[in-house]
């Protein structure tokens, strides 16, 4: 069982089915075969964008909407240590075990700036379409790790 493939069975079935709670979600992991605990799940939910919402048939766990939950976004900036650069390249440090989390948020921005990203442990590669928006695109990034958009 990886990582890829737990996070998958959660995806599946919070699509699929009314989960309630997550006692309900560990339960249909571990009939799906996923026997993890209830801080691995937690550490899951919040690193997919899922959360519990209230609905006509009672609350149930399902994707945020544009990522934008107040949660999510405090938790995406305590990941993060700093944002450094060069000429071309931007390098983002989180905490130990979070930069694919944290890349995979970056990357759902779809930003036009943005060629791709490479995760490792506590480093992420930011490429960069070209030296001439590194500016905008520091700027942009830091406003979606923050939540400031004041500027």
């Amino acid at each position: 069982m990886n990582k890829n493939q737990r996070q998958f069975a959660i995806r599946e079935i919070v699509t699929n089915e009314h989960i309630g709670s997550q006692d309900d979600l560990q339960r249909s992991l571990k009939k799906a075969g996923f026997d993890i605990t209830q801080a691995t799940l937690s550490r899951d939910l919040a690193e997919m964008g899922i959360g519990r919402i209230a609905t006509a048939e009672g609350p149930r766990y399902a994707f945020y909407e544009d990522g934008e939950d107040s949660r999510v976004r405090a938790l995406l900036s305590y990941e993060v240590r700093g944002i450094y650069h060069s000429d071309a390249m931007i390098v983002i440090k989180t905490l130990a075990g979070r930069a694919q989390g944290v890349a995979e948020m970056i990357d759902g921005i779809e930003s036009p700036y943005i060629l791709g990203t490479i995760a490792g442990d506590n480093t992420i590669f930011v490429a960069p379409q070209s030296s001439k928006v590194m500016p905008r695109l520091i700027k942009e990034l830091r406003a979606y790790i923050t939540g400031d958009h004041s500027e």
